[in-house]
């Protein structure tokens, strides 16, 4: 039997972490969860990793782990997220490789991806260079083996980017079929012109390249992936399959593949329980004789290719204009608005292009102080990326930095390569993929860009900002509050960056409500305390505070004084400095808990302005996180004595409001609000025991009999 089928999911997040913080904030719009990366790891990571199949009659008859069974890659800066906040997810993800290697031959189903989701057809020759380095490397780093094949962000390709492919021994990719130009067949001479996904996509293909190198294509199957993605063909597992066979030519004796190509976020994100589908699928096709499930390095050992293939230089899957989604006003969107249109897309991309020549400029100049060749250090940076501790980082600048020993020489080739890093981040493909530049993918690289800025004004003195924003006048938005990038940079971005000041202020009025301030984290900042004292007198409290502050990327450093009151609610003013010697802060602690002792308020503003003078600091300059956690911590203070005034309105007036309800009296509407208010109350909780129970039914594999929940909550509802 010749007859295969591969399943490929491409697993992938846009990076959302603080550029400063390295950390998610809290994304409200991704609610109940955390952020969205947290729930789509719920909603189809997770459930991919455990997935059921039910029987006829919806009985569990087993659980897999899809990733196992299917080709797969995850993008690096998604990984990156899951190993740290999902391990167990990200073990599982892991180990799948190893369970594939030993179904199919010994090719493990996991490939790489370039790093960050470029375009790397819109970039220059060393980004690509890099991309392609570092995802290989974080692929061994993490499935501890080579890569056979290599996704390409938005499978956009053109000749130099295959040729960096194949330069670093990468066998295969996978493309579209739109991406073919022409084929030729064994010993014939003519090309067939196969444009507009004419391409028979049951075979491999071989693209020979003008370095005399080769790499073999895969040209997915387009309508059926079409219809994974965007017609409902996971709503029945056992269609899924049936189409997937239907698409292999069962009169033809010679070796067929069927394969598809999806984002894997179809398969439970997309689609709710798209991982049961796909489960199905794969199980059902296991079971019959007509066909085997297979993975693309498989395939290729068994059947090399042997026709030839010219691709559609400059073409992606997601955009039927080549790459144009990504540097103009193509047409193609994600709906927006009646009226709006991208040609903030030229401008951003022009800026961000001129941004990144700068920072060649830049680096090329600072790095050959620091580094013997900048950009093989460069391209050697991900062995940091991967692992941050002191002792890597020292093994890194000792065998690529010159002779680099002080702290400040240190830093300042750890702050190049950061802005090389931001570099290179600002350019990922999602800040053109939809349609307005006020859009969070769009601000999330602005923010790269304002850090790569940064960097380079503290290393180099180069001063880019206002050109930068200049540039970006020129981005238009859709929406009038906004006008252009310009305006979203200077109200979102600008007030968005941090050094190590602010990192201080976050730690000292953070240090009023945490319960162990002295070891409180403020994600990859390392803090030192010296000294640390918290005192309460009612509502109020103040906190005191000597620390060390270290980049855990940079390491940059400083020493800071503190001192924080909090007012009660959401009243906190603080002060901080860098150069306050030690007696003077002894002397300054010493007079303001006195006068915090007295409650004497007046005096002890007075005294802290005079001791630290300058710019005080107050709630908002909490990082969104810590200051989301002080307001729920006030809020429910104050929520709690609201909630129990209510409910002992609603235990003392219960027979009244009955009784007016009963003689069809007009019940005050200050009494519907607050039943309202308590039965919704109610219903919450009930909620959330429900809600536990079928977690913990879950957990235990344990089925819950059919209907039961539903049958339950039809006969209250119709007894109410």
């Amino acid at each position: 039997m010749k007859r295969y089928i591969c399943i490929h999911g491409h697993f992938y997040q846009p990076p959302r972490e603080n550029a400063w913080l390295e950390q998610i904030e809290l994304q409200d719009s991704a609610y109940p969860f955390h952020d969205w990366n947290e729930r789509i790891t719920y909603e189809c990571y997770t459930p991919n990793t455990a997935s059921r199949i039910l029987d006829e009659s919806n009985v569990i008859k087993d659980i897999v782990n899809n990733y196992a069974n299917i080709s797969y890659n995850f993008g690096p800066t998604l990984l990156s997220w899951l190993e740290e906040k999902e391990p167990e997810t990200y073990r599982n993800i892991i180990f799948a490789d190893e369970l594939s290697s030993a179904n199919f031959s010994g090719h493990g189903s996991a490939i790489a991806q370039a790093y960050n989701h470029m375009i790397l057809p819109l970039a220059n020759a060393r980004d690509i260079s890099t991309q392609i380095k570092w995802g290989i490397r974080d692929f061994e780093h993490r499935f501890k083996r080579s890569p056979e094949g290599m996704w390409l962000p938005e499978t956009a390709v053109n000749i130099e980017t295959l040729e960096a492919l194949a330069e670093n021994e990468i066998k295969f990719t996978v493309l579209a079929p739109r991406q073919a130009q022409k084929i030729r067949k064994p010993g014939e001479n003519e090309w067939i012109d196969v444009t507009g996904g004419e391409i028979d996509p049951r075979i491999p293909y071989l693209c020979n390249l003008p370095s005399g190198r080769s790499i073999c294509i895969f040209f997915y199957d387009g309508d059926v992936s079409k219809d994974v993605a965007f017609h409902k063909l996971l709503n029945n597992g056992k269609d899924f399959a049936g189409r997937l066979l239907k698409s292999l030519d069962g009169d033809s004796a010679e070796p067929q593949l069927a394969h598809i190509a999806t984002d894997g976020e179809s398969y439970g994100h997309h689609h709710s329980h798209g991982d049961m589908a796909l489960a199905y699928c794969v199980d059902y096709i296991q079971n019959r004789s007509d066909a085997s499930i297979t993975n693309y390095g498989e395939f290729l050992e068994k059947y090399s290719p042997d026709n030839e293939v010219i691709i559609v230089d400059d073409s992606s899957w997601s955009c039927e204009h080549g790459v144009e989604r990504w540097r103009s006003n193509c047409g193609c969107n994600t709906g927006g608005q009646p009226g709006w249109n991208q040609h903030w897309r030229k401008p951003l991309r022009d800026s961000l292009d001129w941004l990144r020549d700068r920072m060649i400029e830049i680096y090329e100049h600072v790095g050959a102080e620091l580094f013997d060749d900048p950009w093989q250090a460069r391209d050697a940076y991900i062995e940091v990326i991967l692992n941050r501790r002191e002792k890597t980082i020292e093994g890194f600048l000792k065998k690529y930095g010159k002779g680099l020993i002080s702290n400040g020489a240190k830093s300042k080739a750890m702050r190049m390569l950061e802005m090389q890093r931001n570099a290179m981040l600002m350019n990922t493909s999602c800040g053109w993929f939809f349609s307005e530049v006020s859009g969070i993918e769009t601000v999330q690289i602005l923010q790269y860009a304002c850090r790569a800025l940064q960097l380079a004004s503290q290393v180099a003195g180069s001063e880019l900002e206002e050109q930068f924003i200049r540039k970006l006048g020129a981005c238009k938005s859709n929406i009038r509050e906004y006008d252009s990038a310009a305006d979203i940079y200077r109200k979102w971005i600008i007030p968005a960056r941090l050094d190590l000041m602010r990192v201080g202020m976050h730690y000292a009025l953070a240090s009023l409500f945490e319960k162990q301030p002295e070891k409180f984290p403020v994600f990859n900042y390392t803090t030192k305390s010296e000294f640390f004292e918290r005192r309460e007198a009612g509502i109020h409290r103040i906190s005191y505070g000597r620390i060390h502050i270290r980049s855990k990327t940079t390491f940059s450093e400083k020493h800071f004084s503190f001192i924080a009151l909090y007012l009660g609610q959401h009243n906190i003013i603080g002060y901080i400095s860098v150069d306050m010697k030690h007696d003077t802060f002894i002397s300054m602690y010493d007079q303001t808990l006195a006068a915090f002792r007295e409650s004497n308020l007046s005096k002890l503003l007075g005294l802290m302005q005079e001791y630290f003078g300058g710019e005080k600091f107050s709630i908002w300059h909490l990082f969104k996180d810590e200051k989301r956690k002080v307001f729920d911590e006030i809020v429910a203070k104050y929520l709690g004595k609201i909630d129990a005034e209510l409910k002992q309105i609603y235990d003392q007036d219960y027979q009244l409001v009955n009784a007016l309800a009963n003689e069809k009296y007009p019940v005050p509407e200050i009494y519907l609000h607050t039943f309202a208010y308590v039965f919704n109350a109610e219903l919450k909780n009930a909620s959330r025991l429900i809600r536990w129970i079928l977690i913990y039914l879950k957990q235990l594999y344990l089925n819950l009999k059919s209907g039961i929940l539903s049958l339950v909550l039809k006969s209250l509802l119709k007894e109410s």
